[in-house]
């Protein structure tokens, strides 16, 4: 489970396969490494491992070793037509990374974490990528405090998650001014210095308007 958010819904077989899933987010593992990415007996991690391949969401490279499926992108790609938020969301964000030069991305709660559902890297050698569809904890960073209960609408931080990385984040709301998603803006601190709601709040606050009118269509 990325940076240590781990959800178990008390099924066990069905907790285990998910964890299946997320070591093999880091890349290819034989079943010994599987085995210890996971903490489970090598016969259930085998047998687990196995299933999931008959389902498509695991494979196996040329060198045997267990991979994520194919069938994960028809999912993902299902599951992003489904949610049109991201969609919705893209040329405001694109206008942001194209002003500013920065990453940017749009986070939406997910129980305790915040999902990465729409990230545009900076042009910058130097830059901060989060990847679509990471997972990172609610309490740490700008926009986690956006999207906590009771949060502000606006917020910035300097290596609170990671060392040498600002960011910026502000709320996107519904019709019914419920906050939906977090706009962000994130780089090296050098760049954005140590406050960086200064430089880039104004920018990133109607960004985040801009989604939320987009919603109100």
């Amino acid at each position: 489970m990325e940076d240590g958010i781990a959800e178990h819904s008390g099924v066990g077989v069905l907790d285990k396969g998910i964890g299946i899933l997320h070591a093999l987010v880091r890349g290819p593992l034989d079943l010994a490494q599987l085995q210890d990415a996971t903490g489970l007996p090598r016969a259930t991690a085998h047998r687990l491992a196995v299933a999931l391949e008959q389902h498509r969401l695991v494979r196996r490279d040329p060198q045997g070793r267990f991979c994520l499926g194919f069938e994960l992108i028809h999912l993902g790609r299902a599951a992003t037509e489904a949610f049109p938020l991201a969609e919705l969301a893209g040329p405001a964000l694109l206008e942001l990374r194209d002003r500013t030069g920065e990453s940017v991305q749009l986070y939406v709660r997910e129980a305790d974490g915040r999902r990465c559902v729409l990230s545009l890297q900076s042009s910058h050698a130097l830059r901060w990528i989060v990847p679509e569809g990471a997972l990172l904890p609610l309490g740490l960073g700008s926009a986690g405090r956006v999207l906590a209960d009771g949060g502000p609408l606006l917020a910035d931080s300097v290596e609170e998650r990671e060392p040498g990385v600002a960011s910026v984040s502000a709320a996107v709301r519904d019709r019914q001014g419920a906050v939906v998603a977090a706009v962000s803006l994130s780089g090296p601190v050098e760049r954005l210095g140590r406050q960086p709601v200064e430089r880039f709040g104004a920018h990133v606050d109607a960004t985040a308007r801009a989604v939320s009118a987009a919603l109100a269509v």
